[in-house]
């Protein structure tokens, strides 16, 4: 509203302070020109009297002596000669209102007595006669008699009517002119400071670019010129915290643990992506926890009330979906306030994985070793017991300590070289290798076994682009690993299938059996060092060191490639790997 606004209160202030001056001053006029009027008719009667008095003293005759006062009255007023008791005479008047006095009226008024018996001049006397209030002067003759000058009210009150419209008029032009320069005055005051008001606006919009003109060099354009300044300054501050806020936020987002903070009433205030994932899984496995106001996974809760009450970090284990997460949770203070909490969540799946591999790997090891070195200490000391009495015992035990230190040898080197490849040392022998009869010697040479098996063994190929790129002894390890495995765990009258294929990309093998298949749960893990199939599923007892697939899939990775395994229980295994044409 306006009258709430700068400019309507401060015109307002300026029209009522000049308002009131004016009043005073207008109330002051008036009472001045009231008295001005009635002592300048006063004046002018007494001088009037007193001349006509002095003329009457005079040797003139009495028409002269009237022609005169007839020119020197005003016109307005009628003169009063007393020459005597009973030679009077009064002038005329062009005021209609203004009658001839009685002669009896004059005699009879105290006032008039002073003037004719005492020599006396009257003046300011208020008298009403015929209705007509009139203002009497007079003036005493020295040979006798007196002059007396009267004038009716009215004339001078028109007067005064006059003066005091001609006052008023004046104070409302005053009035107007005042409102005018006022709201013109407040008006300029104003403008800058609501442009000010705009630009805080839009620096509240986060335009800080925003500028007000600097239109005068008073204490509004300094405040102007202060206000251009605390924009920049803001605009710098903001720029920076925005940076200092953006580097934050990609920091934390970059982390590979997850970290939230949270306020003391559970409210999460910034999260990254790991820590949405462990809160989102969390919420997966408890959806009845979704329901509640201001929800949080129970080791958060736990958590943070503690932090909260004992003001120390707190170390929590959470087990979500099968993964294994350690959380850190430290208070984060206001002065000596706990107004909330910084966890930080790690992801510890992998690592105890890696240290039960670790433990299963010395264990798988021993276990490897165990047999052959006890069949070596057994066969050796029957030998040496002499339990052999015949040459043929004594070769068969030294044949069967002769295999056994073979296998040994293979489980070491076998070792040796999976530990080469997963440190990175693998070293691959690059050739041209011609894909179509590379494939067929390596199926062929396993036709001999697979007909010993009873396995019927195909090879089915689509060779578009005969010459790979590859190290050919690594390749033949893999499909002699994986050709061995499908006919070892492949009953009789099964088959294995061998499917090759090539494009100016690359080359993809598959090799399907009709076997036992492998369950479901050991799948994840079939390409870690000493996995080993049911022995209940293999044919003959026939087992492996269980590093095959480990090496294959090592083989895999070092050509850029990719190994993949599908099964079912009593269907058959497909294992397939594909690795570029041409290596980088």
């Amino acid at each position: 509203m306006f009258w709430k606004s700068v400019v309507g209160k401060l015109s307002l202030t300026i029209l009522l302070l000049v308002s009131f001056v004016l009043c005073v001053l207008t109330f002051f006029l008036m009472q001045f020109f009231d008295n001005y009027h009635i002592q300048e008719a006063e004046n002018e009667m007494k001088q009037m009297a007193t001349k006509i008095s002095s003329l009457v003293e005079t040797d003139y005759e009495q028409p002269f002596i009237e022609e005169v006062t007839e020119m020197l009255k005003d016109p307005s007023s009628r003169v009063a000669i007393m020459y005597s008791e009973l030679d009077n005479w009064i002038s005329d008047s062009n005021d209609e209102n203004l009658q001839e006095f009685n002669v009896d009226w004059l005699e009879g008024q105290e006032e008039i007595f002073t003037v004719i018996e005492e020599k006396q001049q009257i003046s300011n006397q208020f008298y009403t006669t015929n209705n007509t209030e009139v203002i009497l002067v007079g003036a005493p003759i020295d040979d006798g008699g007196a002059v007396f000058v009267y004038k009716s009210l009215d004339m001078i009150n028109q007067t005064k009517d006059q003066t005091t419209k001609l006052i008023l008029l004046s104070a409302g032009i005053a009035i107007l002119l005042t409102t005018f320069f006022a709201v013109f005055l407040s008006t300029r005051i104003t403008s800058p400071l609501i442009k000010m008001k705009e630009a805080a606006h839009n620096l509240t919009r986060g335009e800080f670019n925003t500028k007000v003109p600097v239109l005068t060099r008073d204490e509004i354009g300094e405040l102007a010129i202060e206000f251009n300044r605390m924009g920049r300054q803001l605009n710098y501050h903001i720029n920076a915290l925005r940076q200092e806020k953006e580097q934050l936020s990609s920091i934390v987002s970059s982390m590979a643990d997850g970290v939230f903070t949270l306020s003391r009433e559970g409210e999460v205030l910034v999260i990254n992506p790991p820590a949405k994932k462990y809160m989102d899984e969390w919420f997966y496995q408890n959806p009845e926890e979704t329901k509640k106001l201001n929800h949080l996974p129970t080791e958060v809760k736990e958590a943070l009330l503690e932090v909260i009450t004992k003001e120390h970090a707190v170390l929590k284990e959470s087990a979500v979906q099968g993964r294994s997460y350690v959380m850190l949770v430290t208070p984060l203070y206001d002065d000596s306030h706990v107004r909330g909490c910084v966890a930080v969540i790690r992801d510890m799946t992998e690592e105890r994985r890696l240290d039960k591999l670790r433990k299963d790997f010395i264990a798988n090891v021993s276990h490897e070793l165990r047999t052959p070195i006890s069949m070596l200490q057994g066969y050796s000391e029957a030998i040496v017991d002499d339990v052999a009495s015949s040459k043929e015992e004594k070769n068969e035990l030294a044949q069967i300590i002769y295999e056994e230190s073979l296998r040994m040898g293979r489980l070491v080197n076998e070792l040796l070289d999976l530990a080469r490849m997963e440190a990175g040392q693998i070293q691959l022998r690059l050739d041209s290798v011609a894909i179509q009869p590379f494939i067929e010697r390596i199926v062929h040479k396993f036709q001999g076994i697979s007909r010993d098996e009873m396995v019927d063994l195909e090879l089915t190929t689509n060779i578009e682009h005969q010459i790979g790129e590859m190290d050919p002894d690594r390749i033949e390890q893999v499909l002699t690993n994986l050709i061995d495995n499908a006919i070892r765990h492949t009953s009789n009258n099964g088959f294995v299938k061998v499917f090759a294929t090539s494009n100016q990309d690359k080359l993809y093998v598959e090799v399907k059996d009709s076997g036992s298949g492998i369950p479901e749960e050991d799948l994840p893990f079939i390409f870690e060092r000493f996995y080993k199939a049911d022995k209940s599923r293999v044919k003959k007892e026939k087992q492996g060191t269980g590093l095959g697939l480990a090496i294959a899939k090592n083989i895999i990775d070092a050509h850029h490639g990719s190994i993949y395994v599908k099964s079912k229980l009593d269907v058959g295994t497909t294992f397939s790997f594909e690795i570029p044409i041409k290596q980088k």
